[in-house]
């Protein structure tokens, strides 16, 4: 009974699951035919399937060659993750490789066959990755190298080092994910898709980075506790705790919580060039591509943003939800909204004792001033008393039957859970 009152309280979430379920999906994640493709490309998308369900998806629905850029790209930046990632490597041996990994694009050969990571297959078929690599033009080659270089490098220095000021966390972000934001960019620039200036501006396409890994960050805390791992800068959460760990103790829970609300401030900051950014693109696919991951970010940090359970269990945005928000961000004025209801939501949940309430509020400003929507934002919310009996009823006879619906279209959505 609790799913059905989940579905009666989001009567939205009932419809647009059936509207994506019964072909939505096609409008903003179209397939393309693998019979189209050849052996080593078809490989490669299994691969990517393999490997990054949802994310497979928006890629493949990218226009023209350039989602074979994207798709290799994100093999490659795979392939590097799955090194840093594997603790049986030495580090000895993994720094080094880090370091040269963009070198072994072109060496037909090379390949690792110890790795242990569950996504070793990328590295044991490298390959045939680095052989559909240099079929891409010179310009895709070119960017990808470079930034696997740089993404080698800045990993490596942070495989003994801790993540302690702020200037230590953006610089962690930048390596891990503003790198990525910066070479998808030039390659939608490369691709003619996109006017060259999206891939000029690196400035703002690191905020588009900086701004989904922040999110993760924050949001993951207690998952990375449990593996170990710690990414949440000192300089912040030294000023609530003493050990990282005791935020999530019991009788913490007060000041984790006002450490929480200023680190989903600072990554707030970031929302502003986020918008910059989308109103630059032209092009339907890599709109959709870049806008739909930034909605999913906002709404989590809603969802995160004074809330206990961060400390207690990993908070996730309904799925539902995460569909409405992939069906909806296919357009600017459409992403301001959402921005803007997203940031209200914060808004209102600003406690008046948090230390970092002022600098919440101030944020909030200024993404309000540029996500102000031009139509009422009622629209998008706006369901007849006629409807929403309907919705209710449809709810309380199929529930059962959306449930299944809602595991099924969890490899398009997983995008605003990882």
């Amino acid at each position: 009974m609790e799913l059905l009152k989940k579905w009666l309280g989001h009567p939205e979430d009932i419809y647009n699951l059936l509207r994506f379920k019964m072909g939505g999906y096609r409008v903003v994640m179209p397939r393309i035919d693998p019979d189209s493709l050849g052996k080593g490309l078809r490989t490669c998308y299994r691969y990517l399937n393999q490997t990054s369900r949802s994310f497979a998806a928006v890629i493949q629905a990218l226009d023209g060659e350039l989602r074979h850029a994207v798709c290799i790209f994100y093999l490659v930046l795979r392939a590097l993750d799955t090194v840093e990632d594997d603790m049986t490597i030495s580090l000895d041996v993994k720094v080094p490789m880090l370091q040269e990994f963009h070198c072994y694009l072109y060496q037909p050969d090379w390949k690792y066959t110890e790795s242990q990571e569950k996504d070793r297959q990328v590295l044991e078929d490298f390959p045939t990755i680095s052989m559909e690599f240099r079929k891409l033009s010179k310009v895709y080659q070119d960017v990808i190298s470079d930034i696997c270089h740089k993404m080698g490098v800045g990993m490596a220095e942070f495989l003994e080092k801790k993540v302690d000021s702020l200037h230590d966390w953006d610089k962690y972000c930048h390596y891990v994910a503003g790198l990525v934001g910066i070479g998808l960019s030039r390659l939608f620039s490369a691709s003619e898709l996109e006017d060259p200036v999206v891939g000029q501006d690196t400035e703002l396409a690191n905020s588009m980075g900086l701004f989904l890994q922040k999110t993760n960050i924050i949001r993951d805390y207690l998952e990375d506790q449990k593996e170990g791992r710690e990414f949440w800068p000192r300089e912040v959460w030294s000023r609530y705790a003493q050990k990282l760990s005791d935020l999530a103790k019991p009788e913490n829970i007060d000041v984790a919580v006002q450490c929480l609300n200023e680190l989903i401030t600072n990554a707030l900051h970031h929302v502003p060039d986020v918008l910059t950014y989308l109103a630059r693109l032209r092009n339907q696919s890599v709109f959709n591509f870049c806008a739909i991951p930034q909605v999913m970010a906002i709404a989590t940090l809603a969802a995160c943003y004074n809330n206990k359970q961060v400390f207690r269990g990993l908070v996730k945005i309904r799925k539902g939800q995460a569909v409405t928000l992939m069906m909806d961000a296919t357009n600017m004025q459409a992403v301001k909204a959402i921005m803007y209801q997203y940031v209200e939501e914060i808004y209102q949940k600003i406690p008046s004792t948090d230390p970092s309430s002022n600098k919440t509020q101030q944020v909030v400003a200024s993404i309000r001033t540029m996500s102000l929507p031009s139509g009422p934002m009622a629209s998008r919310h706006h369901y007849s008393p006629i409807y929403l009996s309907f919705a209710m009823l449809l709810a309380a006879l199929s529930w059962q039957y959306l449930s299944t619906i809602s595991k099924a279209t969890e490899e398009y959505v997983q995008a605003g859970e990882n």
